[in-house]
């Protein structure tokens, strides 16, 4: 039989019903404050691995050569947060970026043929600092308080 204080079916009359969901939710809020910083610490330190390592791959074959160093210069990365959001940006501005990257067979805006071979470097040091991050990920949700 239902009561005003628990409305189960199967309650006793004088039962109340009880929640912890202000404690549970004081804990996730305190749990996420503690865990922001070290997700954008952690953030930040593999944009900043990420960036160095194009910078690496950059820098001769089998990725493209730079004999002035200014392609390699214009990598950068940026990170910012909104609100429970870290994000990472890390690119250049250098419009031979892609054709760099992916290749170019065809005539270009000018009519100049090219039949240019990719020099991936991007790709490849994406692929090498995925698995690291992720797992550093991991290590700062998972660590209990």
């Amino acid at each position: 039989m239902a009561s005003s204080l628990n409305p189960h079916p199967n309650a006793h009359p004088l039962a109340g019903a009880y929640s912890n969901a202000f404690q549970i939710a004081a804990q996730l809020d305190a749990r996420a404050a503690r865990t922001l910083p070290e997700v954008t610490a952690a953030v930040q330190h593999y944009a900043m691995l990420l960036e160095t390592r194009i910078k690496a791959k950059a820098s001769g074959r089998p990725g493209p050569n730079a004999p002035t160093g200014d392609y390699r210069r214009s990598w950068t990365h940026e990170v910012s947060t909104d609100g429970f959001t870290v994000t990472a940006v890390v690119g250049t501005n250098k419009p031979q970026a892609r054709r760099l990257e992916y290749g170019f067979v065809g005539a270009d805006s000018l009519g100049r043929i090219y039949n240019q071979p990719p020099y991936p470097h991007v790709g490849p040091a994406v692929e090498e600092i995925r698995p690291l991050f992720i797992a550093a990920l991991g290590d700062t949700i998972d660590d209990d308080p």
